[in-house]
């Protein structure tokens, strides 16, 4: 049995539903329809935007006259780029004198006025070479004489030239030089005194030259290079070397020696003396015969070669020695 509230309700749905659907229908029937009219002007076959027709779809011809910037452009007058000139009554007379102004001269006709004079008593080196610090290099700069050199010069390269001699007062005062390259020059002589009194010299380089005699050489010295020369044995003051104390490296090779000089120096290291005309030498040359128990330890490189000597003959002769020199056996 159903209480009077619940037929009720249910009478209620009912009525409801009867009532929603004439109420979407009427909404329907009232909503307007599109007017196909407006679009009836307007021709969508040829809407084909390219390159081509694009100014025909577009017209840009009138966009300036849309917008018109005229009124932004900014407004340039002629002279307002660079200051305007000065009333020329006020401009200085270049005739007169004013304040901070020296009056200008007229050139003279005299000549350029001659450069300042550069200090120093190395003008004429520095001229014809190049000085970097206590060096000076002279290659191959067509000299026929060696040039004044500053007071402290340490190393001269004069290679390469047309040097004809070495005179006494060519270094004279150079307390520092310590190295002279005198390498591939045309060098026939040289003073006796030439290089002895050069208290700091250490290496003289006089390959490639045209010597026939050596000069006195230096207590200091420790190279000394004459290769490729005319230097004879008579050309070598007796026992030359002796007091060379200091003496590491002698290279006379290429000349023409007929014996191989000596005393040599203990302090020496290597002794060339290859393609020269040594035929023979003594026994005490190298080692002391009289000391079996010498031994020089320094005087490892030796070169006999290309000398006529066959070395074989003097078995007691480097018995002193580290090594055999090289040369004929």
């Amino acid at each position: 049995r159903m209480c009077p509230l619940g037929w009720l309700g249910v009478a209620s749905l009912c009525l409801g539903t009867l009532w929603a659907v004439p109420a979407q229908e009427r909404r329907k029937a009232e909503k307007p329809k599109a007017d196909l009219t407006l679009y009836e002007n307007l021709d969508l076959d040829n809407y084909d935007l390219t390159l081509d027709n694009y100014g025909e779809i577009l017209d840009l011809s009138n966009y300036e006259e849309l917008y018109d910037y005229g009124d932004l452009a900014p407004k340039i007058e002629v002279g307002t780029l660079a200051p305007r000139p000065r009333d020329p009554k006020t401009l200085p007379d270049l005739g007169e004198t004013t304040a901070g102004t020296p009056k200008l001269q007229p050139p003279s006709g005299a000549g350029p006025v001659p450069p300042a004079p550069i200090p120093g008593q190395a003008l004429p080196s520095c001229r014809l070479c190049l000085c970097l610090g206590t060096s000076v290099y002279c290659d191959d700069a067509d000299l026929e004489h060696i040039p004044a050199l500053p007071p402290d010069t340490a190393y001269l390269y004069a290679r390469f030239n047309r040097i004809g001699a070495v005179r006494a007062g060519d270094f004279r005062g150079l307390e520092k030089l310590k190295r002279i390259d005198l390498s591939s020059n045309s060098i026939s002589w040289a003073d006796a005194d030439a290089f002895r009194l050069l208290p700091s010299l250490q290496e003289l380089l006089l390959p490639e030259n045209r010597l026939t005699a050596l000069p006195e050489l230096p207590r200091s010295i420790v190279r000394l290079d004459a290769r490729l020369n005319r230097i004879p044995s008579a050309g070598l003051r007796p026992e030359a070397f002796r007091d060379l104390k200091q003496l590491q490296f002698l290279h006379l090779s290429d000349n023409q020696l007929d014996f191989i000089p000596v005393p040599l120096p203990e302090s020496l290291r290597s002794l060339h003396l290859q393609n020269n005309n040594i035929r023979t030498m003594h026994e005490d040359t190298f080692c002391d015969s009289q000391d079996h128990g010498q031994i020089r330890r320094a005087l490892e490189d030796i070169r006999l070669d290309g000398n006529p000597i066959n070395l074989s003959l003097f078995p007691n002769a480097f018995f002193c020695l580290p090594r055999l020199p090289t040369g004929r056996f």
